[in-house]
This record gives structure tokens, C-alpha cells and sequence, in this order.
């Protein structure tokens, strides 16, 4: 059985005492015993009343009568030291026990304060933050500058491969741009040739699916970031605006697509949960069936509140469920079918919901498809 540091300090210190007081009393016991002299043989036989009203044992009276009240005076005080002995033991016990418990909490304190702050930094996803502890020069403070030092080398880390997924897309929207309208000049050539025309069709398609790529690694480096200015805005008015948006291509491949969004006030980067719900609408209607259906609803649940998007669809094998929340991942392990996306698009959710301090999970419906679930910080 696991115990924390609290009770493994109560524990030490009250078995610490019990064990000193133990060898203490026995010892004040045997000095006690020694200096009033050797108890006088019981011989169990009758009491006899004296002529002062005291009863002594019968045996007793040939030895004197002072004899015999010394006997008795070495019992009581031999059991006087053993009783009083034993409650002072079991108090000292218990006081020892308490002042492990705060002994420990007053020694943890500091480590409490380390801990605090790197649970802080943990959940704002801001790797600037520093725990910053001042307190002496100590195992702790050197725990805590170790741990500063590790977020400062993290933060690098990240930034640079950031900024190089940022500017890399950038660098790259550029000369996609050049051969898309290249491409459309060629097609749109008068006279051009039927089979450049195909050739530019396919070219087109390439394009586009480079584009959407670039887009989504774009959105992902900017989603990884923390969201620190919040703006207020309802998560019902951004579902029903994805849904608006997303209707042309549900209808073109058949998919119905219900809404039910209900009052979801929350706060943060209005943009950025749009790129999320349009991402999981789309998601919806391009991994469905012919003539399928997809729900969208929107609802407060506490101090959070929860867009949840739903499919019909194939079955999804219960060990693809987190593999699809990574990048470049699709289910069946499909990589190249571009008519599907990019496989950033389950990647960007899950990274601009950690942004706002939410989560995402998704779970297999029984008939096929999934229901993906995102939970974001409500507010009044």
C-alpha cells in the first residue's frame, strides 16, 4: 500500500517516540525497582485486620508490620510508575504522530509552491511562464531552477518549429499561387489541345491538394499556440455558420446533416474555433455513406461547453480511434486519397481545443461512424 510523505512523516516520528518512550519507561521501571529495594516474597496467604484497622497478610505479622506496608507501598508505586507510564507513552505517541503530519507540511511547503506553478504552466500551455521560486538555497530551489531551465529549452524548441512550419507554409502559398493561375492560363488557352487540358485538370487537382496542406499546417502552428487574448463570443452562432458553410458539399454527396445548436457561451479566439468546427463538419460529411446523415449540436454542461458532431459511416476499429488525432493519420491507414483532406484536419481540432484549455474525444458509434465530442471553458 502506497502512503504519501505526510503519513510516512506522522508514521516515523510516532514510532520514533513510542520506541524511545518505550525503552525510557522500562528503564525508569528498573531504577525504581532498584532504589526502593526488592519486593518481599507474596506467600498468598490470609489477611489479618490489625489492631490499627489495616489488613495485612497473615504471614506477614512475624516479619513486622512495618514489613508488610513496605511491600504494599512498592507494589502501588510500581504500578502507579507502569499505568501512568503507559498513558504518557501513548500520549507522546500521538503528539509525536501530529507533529510528523505538520512537520512534513511545513517542510513541503515549498515544494507544494514548485509544484503549484508547474501544474499552472502545465494547463496554460504558455511555455514563457517560469515557476520563478526565490526561497533559500536548497534542494528545492534547485529542483525549481532545473525545471525553469528545461521550460526555457522547450520553448525554444517549439518556437523554432513553429516559426519553421509557419514560414515554410508561407514560403510555399507563393509558388502553388504562380502555378495554379500558370495552369488555368494554360487550360483556358483558346485551342489548346485536349490532352494539355487534362493534364492541366490533374495539374489543378495536385495543386489543390498541396494548398489544402499548406492551409492546414498552417492552422495547426497557429493552433499549438496558447490563446491569450479571449474575446466572448456563442459556440451555437460558429456551429450554425459551419453548417451554412458546409451545406453546398453535404448536399452534393448526399449527406443530411441535422443542427441542434443550443446556447454555448465561451471565450477565446473566434477564428480558430471556427477553423475546429469546420473541420469536424467537413469531417462528418466526406467520411460518411451515400445518403448518410451527420448531427451537430451544440450545448452547456456545467462550467463547460460541448460541440459534439456525429456520423454515420463504416465501422471504425476500436485501436484507430486515437490514431486519427495524429497528424497524417486517416483511418485504413489511407494516405493518399486526396478527395479526404489532408489528415491535419482531427490534428488541428485537438490542437486549437488544448489551446483553449478544452479536450476532445471521440468514440465509435454502434451503427457505424463517430461521434467526436469537444468540451471548451464555458462562461457566464
Amino acid at each position: 500500500m502506497k502512503t504519501s510523505i505526510r503519513v510516512r512523516f506522522a508514521l516515523m516520528f510516532g514510532g520514533m517516540s513510542f520506541l524511545i518512550g518505550a525503552l525510557l519507561l522500562g528503564t525508569l521501571l528498573f531504577v525504581v525497582q532498584r532504589s526502593l529495594g526488592p519486593l518481599p516474597q507474596e506467600t498468598g496467604s490470609l489477611l489479618v485486620q490489625m489492631p490499627s484497622g489495616e489488613w495485612v497478610p497473615k504471614d506477614d505479622i512475624r516479619f513486622g508490620y512495618e514489613q508488610g506496608v513496605q511491600r504494599v507501598y512498592l507494589a502501588t508505586t510500581l504500578n502507579a510508575v507502569r499505568v501512568w507510564g503507559a498513558l504518557a507513552l501513548s500520549g507522546a505517541t500521538v503528539i509525536a504522530g501530529a507533529a510528523g503530519w505538520w512537520a512534513a507540511g511545513w517542510t513541503l511547503r515549498p515544494a507544494r509552491r514548485v509544484t503549484l506553478a508547474a501544474r499552472r504552466v502545465a494547463q496554460s500551455h504558455d511555455l514563457t511562464e517560469r515557476i520563478g521560486y526565490d526561497g533559500p538555497v536548497d534542494e528545492v530551489k534547485e529542483l525549481a531552477d532545473i525545471f525553469d531551465g528545461m521550460l526555457g529549452r522547450l520553448a525554444r524548441v517549439v518556437d523554432g518549429q513553429r516559426r519553421f512550419i509557419s514560414n515554410a507554409s508561407h514560403e510555399l502559398r507563393t509558388p502553388l499561387a504562380v502555378n495554379r493561375t500558370l495552369v488555368e492560363v494554360a487550360v483556358r488557352e483558346p485551342g489548346a489541345p485536349a490532352q494539355v487540358r487534362r493534364l492541366g485538370e490533374s495539374l489543378l487537382l495536385v495543386n489543390a491538394r498541396h494548398q489544402r496542406l499548406v492551409d492546414g499546417l498552417l492552422a495547426l502552428a497557429e493552433g499549438e499556440r496558447p490563446i491569450l487574448d479571449r474575446s466572448p463570443f456563442d459556440l451555437a452562432d460558429v456551429a450554425e455558420h459551419a453548417v451554412d458553410q458546409a451545406a453546398a458539399e453535404a448536399k452534393e454527396r448526399g449527406v443530411t446533416v441535422h443542427s441542434t445548436p443550443r446556447c454555448a457561451p465561451t471565450a477565446g479566439d473566434a477564428a480558430l474555433v471556427e477553423r475546429l468546427t469546420q473541420n469536424l463538419v467537413e469531417n462528418a460529411i466526406r467520411h460518411n455513406l451515400r445518403d448518410g446523415e451527420a448531427w451537430v449540436t451544440t450545448r452547456r454542461s456545467g462550467d463547460m461547453v460541448e460541440l459534439v458532431v456525429e456520423n454515420t459511416g463504416a465501422a471504425v476499429p476500436p485501436g484507430e480511434i486515437e490514431a486519427i488525432f495524429q497528424p497524417f493519420r486517416r483511418l485504413h491507414g489511407d494516405r493518399l486519397d486526396s478527395e479526404h483532406g489532408s489528415g491535419l484536419g482531427l490534428s488541428i481540432v485537438r490542437a486549437i481545443a488544448a489551446a483553449h484549455g478544452g479536450t476532445v474525444a471521440a468514440e465509435r458509434r454502434d451503427h457505424g461512424g463517430l461521434t467526436i465530442t469537444v468540451r471548451l471553458p464555458g462562461r457566464e
